[in-house]
C-alpha cells in the first residue's frame, strides 16, 4: 500500500462502514438488497451522516466568514495606512498588525474553507472505494467493510439504465450514462454556484462587498465550479450524487442561516429586521453579531413611513 493508500484507508473503512449499514436496513425495510436506487439512498445515508457530524465545524466557519465581514472596514485603513510603503519593516508591520485584526475578530482567511477542507478526504474515500470495485470484483475480494457478495451487487447496480461506477470519461457510448453524468454535473456546479452567490448576494454588507478579500471570493465563485465541473468527467455517478446532495444540504443551511442570523448591515439583516418590524417585535442586532470588545448598532428601518431609531441608552446627568 503506498503512502496515499495507507493515509485514506481509514477514510475508506469509514465510508463503506456507513454505506453497508444504510444498505443493510434499507435492505430490511424491504429494498432489492441489488437495486441501484438502494445503494443511491445508501450514498444520501452517507452524506447525512457526514454533514450531521460537520455541522460545529459548519458554525465556526459562519463565524469566521462573519468575522471576516465585520473586520473589512479595519483592514482597510489598515491598507490605507500602509500604502506605498514597500520597504521590510512596515510589510513587516503590517503583517503584524493585520494578524494582531484577525486574533481580535477571532477568524483568519482559511476558516471559511474548513468545512471543505474536512469533507475532501471523505470524497476522495468514495471515489476510491467506487473507483476500486471492479478490481475487488476481478480478483474476488471485498473492499472496506464491503463483503465480497456487496461488491458484486454494486458493480452490477444501475440507476436509469447507468452504473453507478460508471463515468463520462469512460462511458464507452453509453447514452444512459453520458446523459445522467452530464446531468449530474450541471446539477453538482450549479448548487455549488447557487450557494456561493447567495452569501454574496444577501448576506455581506457593502464594506464587505468593497474590500480585496470580496474580490477574491467573487474569483472563487466562477473558480470552483469549473474545477468541479471539468473534473466531474472523471468521476464515477455514484460521487456526483454525493457531491450534488452535499451541495444541497450546504445551500439549505446557507439558507437557514442567511434568514435567521444574517451578518449586521447585509440585505438580509435589513431584510429580517423589516419582517420583525412587521410583526411588531423589537428591531435588535443579531445574537452572535458582535465584535470583541464593541457592539454593532442595531438596524434602523424604514416601515410605513415611519423611521424607527435605535434606542440610546440614559446617561447620568454630571453634576457641576
Amino acid at each position: 500500500m503506498d503512502f496515499f493508500g495507507t493515509i485514506m484507508f481509514p477514510f475508506q473503512w469509514l465510508v463503506s462502514v456507513i454505506m453497508v449499514g444504510f444498505h443493510e436496513g434499507l435492505s430490511r425495510l424491504g429494498l432489492p438488497e441489488a437495486s441501484g436506487w438502494t445503494w443511491t439512498l445508501s450514498i444520501i445515508g452517507l452524506v447525512l451522516v457526514i454533514r450531521a457530524a460537520l455541522i460545529p465545524v459548519f458554525v465556526k466557519q459562519i463565524k469566521a466568514q462573519r468575522g471576516m465581514q465585520l473586520l473589512q472596514p479595519d483592514l482597510k485603513k489598515l491598507q490605507d495606512k500602509y500604502k506605498g510603503k514597500k520597504d521590510q519593516l512596515s510589510r513587516q508591520a503590517m503583517t503584524q498588525e493585520q494578524m494582531a485584526l484577525y486574533k481580535t475578530h477571532g477568524t483568519n482567511p482559511f476558516s471559511a474553507c474548513l468545512p471543505l477542507l474536512v469533507q475532501m478526504p471523505f470524497f476522495f474515500a468514495l471515489f476510491t472505494v467506487l473507483a476500486g470495485i471492479s478490481t475487488a470484483r476481478q480478483r474476488g475480494e471485498g473492499i472496506g467493510a464491503m463483503s465480497h457478495e456487496q461488491v458484486l451487487q454494486f458493480d452490477a447496480s444501475s440507476i436509469l439504465g447507468a452504473p453507478l461506477t460508471a463515468a463520462l470519461l469512460y462511458s464507452d457510448g453509453n447514452m444512459a450514462v453520458t446523459v445522467l453524468t452530464i446531468v449530474m454535473i450541471l446539477a453538482m456546479t450549479a448548487t455549488q454556484f447557487i450557494t456561493q452567490k447567495q452569501i454574496m448576494a444577501k448576506n455581506m454588507s457593502e464594506e464587505a462587498m468593497a474590500s480585496p478579500f470580496m474580490r477574491q471570493q467573487k474569483m472563487m465563485l466562477y473558480i470552483l465550479p469549473i474545477v468541479f465541473g471539468v473534473g466531474g468527467i472523471n468521476f464515477p455517478i455514484g460521487v456526483l450524487i454525493y457531491w450534488t446532495i452535499t451541495n444541497l444540504w450546504t445551500m439549505g443551511q446557507q439558507f437557514f442561516v442567511i434568514r435567521r442570523m444574517p451578518t449586521p448591515g447585509s440585505p438580509a439583516a435589513k431584510a429580517l429586521a423589516e419582517r420583525r418590524a412587521a410583526k411588531g417585535l423589537p428591531v435588535t442586532s443579531n445574537p452572535g453579531s458582535k465584535r470583541k470588545g464593541a457592539e454593532v448598532a442595531p438596524a434602523v428601518v424604514e416601515h410605513k413611513n415611519q423611521r424607527i431609531q435605535p434606542h440610546r441608552k440614559n446617561r447620568k446627568k454630571k453634576h457641576g
